[in-house]
């Protein structure tokens, strides 16, 4: 399997400013084909959608692809993926139609594990109404969410169940399959937070058995923005609040106001990049070509990671959070004595983005003993190269190195 970096990184202007990018679970940079994209959608007639003059034909056309890239990305219906400012919107959004079901007595289960925005949305609908929350809770010593820890929460009454498809804060990534299933066993539906996931991963959301999935193309080279991956049935049963005149067909009930082409445009070139960085090249279905673009990214990523841990492991006052057997690149690191948030300013003055905090994942953080103050955060991307590694790794070392000085 053939991955060229050197190739993948000219692709970036973003990269010519130096910057060695730590920061993908926050965001990654941006392709020039997926800006092209973003331009050409600007670049032509657009109109509110229909059938019959060009702006209209081009707005419905964007649309269209827009849903099948997702659709092929995660491996779910057209038909219900649905668009949203951001990920955390969506699961408000969601958690508001689906919460009118709920009654007293009814039971949600969550994880500590989770972005706060797979957490909240769904503690305050069951507040609203006088559901129960049951708290799943991982191993701060592993970073693991046990199967059983969530298995022995459920109920008869278990109308929900949220889990992060992968941690934003250590990677721990769950077995969101065994979770779903023991979910529709108990009859209650299963929501999976996959943004982090969704950038390290090649998602089946049919064979997870999610009902709802979110993910946030901004994680892979997109633009800013969220989409929900549901079942059209699930979706037909729900709904939302809207406007009169507005559609009420699945998914567009769930879309308010006019849809920003242009970014919907850029997200499907954004699907088409990933997809093109298989061994397959531009040859094939996209669904096949994006199961080959993974495992590629999947060694890359891998190799960068054991450099960066083994590392690690050599220097001294260093504790790495992120233990977990399964788990995307993502390492969170505290140092002994020195605050994390020093060592993200010692890095950025050598042009290195390792950011600190708890990066929303507060009950994540509070679990492993962290505070809100969370730790140092290094997130692989592909597009990350042995320099990269080697400029944080170097950094760290001589931060560590310093007992006085700028902290």
């Amino acid at each position: 399997m053939s991955y060229d970096v050197s190739t993948l990184r000219a692709q970036f202007p973003a990269l010519r400013a130096g910057t060695a990018h730590f920061d993908g679970p926050g965001g990654t940079q941006t392709p020039a084909p997926v800006i092209a994209a973003f331009t050409e959608a600007l670049s032509r007639p657009l109109s509110i959608r229909g059938t019959t003059l060009p702006g209209e034909i081009h707005a419905e056309t964007i649309v269209g692809d827009f849903r099948q890239a997702l659709a092929d990305l995660l491996g779910a219906d057209p038909g219900g993926i649905v668009h949203g400012r951001s990920s955390t919107q969506l699961t408000y959004d969601i958690s508001r139609a689906l919460s009118r079901s709920w009654a007293p007595g009814d039971e949600v289960v969550v994880s500590r594990l989770d972005h706060d925005a797979n957490i909240r949305p769904w503690v305050q609908a069951a507040e609203r109404v006088g559901a129960v929350v049951r708290w799943a809770e991982f191993d701060p010593a592993t970073g693991e969410l046990p199967t059983e820890a969530v298995g022995a929460l459920l109920t008869e009454r278990t109308r929900l169940v949220a889990v992060t498809g992968a941690s934003n804060l250590i990677g721990t990534r769950p077995d969101v399959t065994a979770i779903g299933e023991l979910a529709h066993r108990a009859g209650a539906l299963f929501h999976v937070d996959g943004v982090h996931l969704t950038a390290h991963d090649f998602v089946d959301v049919e064979r997870i058995g999610a009902d709802l999935f979110v993910c946030s193309p901004y994680k892979f080279f997109g633009p800013h923005h969220g989409v929900l991956a549901a079942r059209p049935e699930l979706l037909e049963t729900l709904r939302p609040d809207k406007l009169v005149p507005s559609s009420d067909a699945v998914p567009e009930r769930f879309e308010l106001g006019t849809l920003p082409y242009e970014s919907l445009a850029a997200t499907r070139a954004a699907v088409d990049f990933v997809a093109d960085l298989g061994d397959g090249g531009t040859a094939g279905g996209r669904r096949d070509r994006l199961r080959s673009a993974f495992a590629a990214i999947g060694v890359h990523e891998n190799a960068l990671l054991e450099v960066a841990e083994k590392t690690l492991g050599e220097l001294g006052g260093v504790t790495v959070h992120s233990r977990a057997a399964e788990r995307t690149p993502t390492l969170l690191l505290t140092f002994e004595g020195r605050d994390a948030s020093d060592a993200y300013r010692f890095l950025a003055r050598s042009g290195v983005h390792a950011p600190a905090g708890s990066f929303y994942a507060l009950e994540a953080s509070r679990h492993l003993g962290l505070g809100d103050a969370g730790g140092l955060r290094v997130g692989l991307s592909p597009y990350n190269d042995t320099d990269d590694v080697e400029r944080l790794l170097a950094g760290l070392a001589e931060f560590l190195s310093r007992t006085s000085g700028p902290r």
